[in-house]
């Protein structure tokens, strides 16, 4: 069952979370709407890819009006495609959420377990990984490209989840919207990580194309690192959407040569979240 329900042209929820947990909102968003034009034409998130600064911002404003999370509680990161996962609090508010200059550096993964401050990434074809753990309210997203899914960040996230007390049975994990296996080809040398991180599975999650090429499911290799990692199976979510695929949905930085917007994968407690 497809995890992300579309509220509007701009942004899909994960609805089954937000029903079952008071408070929360996490999702993804779409590149409809929005005030960005040319290449990142719609609602592009990102500060780092050449767009009009002010169209970035009012894109922001847009989506902090439409889930009722004010611009000023986000946290935003200079993502690198490295493991780094920080955890944040309320005295975060508001760093990288209206210039890039005051995000996080050097991070691809927020966690926390605070209301009243929503944790944002950025993406155009990299995996999106939502977590949540309700006993402890802990709540995480990260960025997972080739390159932080084969160093192993759904494994660092799980790892930072259960130094802050969380249970391992009781996470849940959803995996976005990011490009599928028959659009993402890769060469040997990234086939070779994936077989180093994945030894003695029973699903390959890759195919030979042709000399030297193969298809690559990154949101398998995701799902595989994580119950690695001990989550249970039927706590592990994916979406079918692939941003490559859905051109009329997603920015796609394959498909789209490199010259494209940013959607944000975003998840928050609001400050009435608390029992």
């Amino acid at each position: 069952m497809e995890p992300f329900i579309l509220k509007n042209k701009e942004y899909f929820s994960i609805q089954e979370w937000m029903d079952r947990y008071h408070g929360l909102e996490a999702g993804f968003t779409s590149k409809n709407g929005g005030y960005s034009q040319q290449a990142f034409s719609g609602l592009n998130f990102g500060f780092h890819v050449g767009d009009d600064h002010g169209a970035v911002c009012r894109n922001r404003l847009l989506l902090a009006k439409q889930i009722n999370f004010p611009l000023g509680t986000w946290v935003g990161a200079e993502q690198t495609h490295d493991i780094q996962i920080q955890k944040v609090s309320k005295q975060d508010q508001g760093r990288g959420s209206d210039a890039y200059e005051s995000s996080f550096s050097a991070t691809d993964g927020f966690l926390t377990d605070e209301p009243g401050v929503l944790l944002t990434l950025c993406f155009a074809d990299c995996v999106p990984l939502f977590f949540i753990e309700p006993e402890q309210k802990l709540i995480g997203v990260a960025h997972a490209g080739w390159k932080g899914t084969v160093n192993g960040i759904a494994g660092e996230m799980i790892r930072k989840f259960h130094q802050n007390g969380a249970n391992l049975e009781k996470i849940s994990a959803v995996i976005g919207p990011s490009i599928c296996k028959k659009c993402y080809i890769v060469d040997e040398r990234v086939i070779l990580l994936v077989k180093n991180i994945l030894e003695d599975v029973e699903h390959l999650p890759y195919n030979q194309v042709s000399e030297g090429q193969y298809s690559l499911d990154l949101k398998e290799v995701n799902k595989q690192v994580l119950v690695k990692a001990g989550m249970k199976t039927e706590n592990i979510s994916i979406s079918d959407f692939c941003t490559s695929c859905d051109a009329d949905q997603f920015y796609s930085h394959r498909r789209d040569q490199g010259r494209a917007g940013r959607m944000m994968a975003y998840i928050g407690w609001k400050e009435d979240s608390r029992p």
